[in-house]
């Protein structure tokens, strides 16, 4: 059997930069452990599989450790996928998660934008993230991920996290902030639960920081870059219970995937 195949750099600014994500098109189900197996073979952040519907596309994010529920990056190289390989006409993409409901990607102002439901944080002790970031935070919140907020981009790119006490939090990963300098916002996201010790570029944790960072600055469209190893830019903006985030698709691989 063979399964149409994407490796797509997200949120890139340039060659080598960016989260890569694989993209599968299926045309036939496959068994939710041979999605896992496939994952885990491309050990990748994320690998994302894509089906066709009647109006809409089935999408499903595997880590090579799990299923996630949202995965910003590969929604992102997903939507290059059908829109720039397979109906090339289309504004917009609708895709439907099992697990997070309705998506879609749209091409916008040169760039691809996710249409993410936004995920609310509330304000948490710094303690157990100042052990695990080993760095005290001048916030913390929780929410679908923890996040910490530091005051200047130096304190993010600087942290040294203790990767096995982050494993042991009740959550998927967390987020690292801070003021950026010539951007309005940076982060570092950290998920060695699910299989993702320092993730590349994270969209969905901008689930999470386009709001908080909004209503911080007092406005709703923002800048921001992930400074991780590879690096990556998005560009967001805050609409109520929903958030749109934009980033670059380059497509690096192209072909068939056998199994």
């Amino acid at each position: 059997m063979k399964l149409p195949f994407f490796q797509i750099d997200a949120f890139e600014e340039g060659p080598f930069s960016g989260n890569p994500a694989a993209v599968c098109v299926l045309t036939t189900p496959l068994e939710e452990a041979v999605m896992q197996a496939v994952a885990a073979e491309n050990n990748l952040s994320e690998t994302a599989f894509i089906s066709p519907r009647e109006h809409d596309w089935l999408i499903r994010w595997f880590t090579p450790a799990c299923e996630v529920d949202l995965c910003g990056h590969a929604t992102l190289a997903s939507g290059a996928v059908v829109l720039e390989r397979m109906d090339t006409s289309a504004r917009v993409v609708q895709f439907h998660s099992p697990r997070s409901g309705p998506l879609a990607v749209h091409r916008r102002d040169g760039r691809l934008e996710l249409d993410f439901p936004v995920w609310p944080a509330e304000p948490m002790p710094v303690g157990p993230l100042t052990a695990a970031l080993r760095a005290a935070p001048s916030a913390a919140f929780s929410g679908h991920y923890w996040m910490a907020v530091f005051a200047a981009e130096a304190d993010v790119a600087g942290l040294a996290p203790d990767m096995a006490r982050i494993a042991e939090l009740p959550v998927e990963g967390v987020i690292a902030t801070a003021p950026g300098r010539g951007t309005d916002f940076v982060s570092r996201f950290f998920g060695p639960r699910v299989g993702v010790p320092e993730d590349p570029v994270t969209g969905s944790a901008h689930a999470m920081l386009a709001p908080y960072w909004a209503t911080r600055l007092g406005r709703p469209s923002l800048q921001a870059r992930q400074i991780s190893a590879r690096g990556g830019r998005l560009w967001c903006e805050a609409r109520g219970e929903r958030v749109g985030i934009a980033g670059r698709a380059r497509f690096v691989i192209e072909g068939e995937f056998t199994l």
